[in-house]
């Protein structure tokens, strides 16, 4: 370990910034030097100090060492989110009935657009006037209580008077409370866990979920969250610069799109006429919408699909005359074209340097999704009823399974093997024939 240690230090080329006088640790009336800080070169610039810490007490042999840095600090923004399953629905419903736009017929695509951009403001209005904000603490903790908090704030108000007095009662007073501080979070802690463990096992579901976890990732140390460093090829080297690794999964996952080479496919015509109604009725709206998952990750204008259940009753004719309008006139709207990609690490990869490691999710519009998923409907039963598609063809079909798929792959190979039964039982009496002939 000491080899080790000399080696890292001697490849990152690591500076001392203790003295080497500085005693570290009292115990049994020694003073040795144990614990040590080590910095780069940059860093080593900007200490300003970094000495033994006297006033803070941690009950340990060990000193605390206290090292301050000259740095260029800036705000840390906490993440938010909304409170979805608290919003007021009822204000929501009546807000929309005076503030949406929505008598007028759509003639041209410019009308359309205004009116789906007017459509999104509005919405992301009545998610910031009747929805609640929160948003995540360092400190957070599923078993904290109130109990946790008074024994805390007592332990800390017995070590100011002890700071402060510095007597030999106040100090075993504080030492005989932080230990009973510890016990009641311990034992507040234990409870928490075992009454996670009771829900656990009532839940069908979730008790597999945990049983994965305990199997897979329990026993493994928490990993921060950063970007892995990248690698434009085999030979280069790894670039640790955000922007660079940005370029490098741009020109991985987007490339340049160019043109089908359809010159060896001959030229085909199915002469086949079908008929139906384009018109999208409101059940059709409603259906689908109610369909998709209320909590569904949206794209940058975070409106999800419960803001458009909460508020059917109100905008149905609204969306249904969009919908209507972009079949009659054959365009796909601006707004539905924006999409917000995101990079996911694909999972138990040993290595994350290679882009293939990563794939991309693309959250699109909810009501583009709702206007997909309609179309995607009416064509499906087109293609069905008019027999379009193979006997063979599996996959993105309705009713169509892995069992479906294994049950014709049997039923084919059974036929192979009793055509080729068959075939040499044939064969066989040929030649019974001519022996006896």
């Amino acid at each position: 370990m000491t080899d080790t240690l000399l080696n890292v230090i001697t490849n990152a080329r690591l500076k001392l910034l203790l003295k080497s006088d500085i005693i570290t640790r009292e115990a049994h009336n020694q003073f040795t030097t144990i614990d040590l800080v080590f910095s780069s070169e940059k860093i080593q610039f900007m200490t300003r100090k970094c000495e033994i810490w006297i006033d803070l007490h941690q009950r340990l042999n060990h000193l605390s060492i206290i090292t301050e840095l000259c740095l260029q600090t800036i705000s840390v923004q906490f993440s938010t989110w909304w409170l979805w399953k608290k919003m007021n629905t009822e204000a929501l419903s009546a807000y929309l009935q005076i503030h949406l736009p929505l008598k007028r017929s759509l003639d041209d695509k410019t009308m359309m657009n205004d009116r789906v951009c007017k459509i999104i403001r509005v919405l992301q209005k009545i998610i910031e006037k009747f929805t609640l904000l929160t948003k995540s603490s360092n400190w957070a903790r599923d078993f904290w209580n109130q109990s946790c908090f008074e024994v805390v704030m007592k332990s800390r108000w017995l070590r100011i008077i002890w700071k402060t007095q510095d007597t030999l009662e106040a100090w075993n007073e504080y030492l005989k409370h932080n230990d009973h501080k510890n016990k009641i979070i311990q034992q507040t802690k234990c409870a928490h866990f075992r009454t996670q463990m009771h829900e656990l096992s009532k839940a069908l579901k979730s008790i597999w979920c945990f049983a994965k976890w305990a199997r897979i990732e329990s026993q493994l140390s928490k990993k921060l969250s950063q970007f892995s460093s990248l690698k434009w090829s085999d030979i280069d080297h790894m670039t640790t610069m955000f922007e660079e690794k940005i370029e490098i999964l741009r020109e991985k996952f987007f490339l340049s799109s160019s043109q089908a080479n359809v010159s060896d496919i001959a030229e085909s015509f199915i002469s086949l006429t079908v008929s139906f109604n384009s018109r999208i009725t409101e059940d059709e709206v409603k259906q689908t919408i109610r369909w998709v998952k209320a909590d569904k990750a949206s794209n940058a204008s975070d409106i999800l699909n419960r803001v458009l259940q909460a508020s059917l009753a109100e905008l149905i004719s609204v969306l249904t005359s969009l919908f209507n309008a972009c079949v009659t006139h054959k365009y796909h709207l601006k707004q539905f074209k924006k999409t917000q990609t995101i990079v996911l690490c694909k999972s138990k990869k040993s290595d994350y340097i290679d882009s293939k490691m990563y794939r991309l999710i693309a959250l699109l519009n909810i009501m583009s999704k709702a206007l997909k998923s309609i179309m995607i409907k009416r064509l499906s039963n087109i293609v069905e009823i008019h027999c379009m598609l193979s006997n063979a063809q599996m996959r993105v079909r309705r009713k169509r399974f892995v069992i479906s798929t294994l049950n014709l792959l049997v039923d084919q190979v059974h036929t192979v093997w009793s055509c080729e039964i068959k075939y040499v039982i044939f064969m066989l009496s040929l030649d019974v024939v001519e022996a006896f002939n």
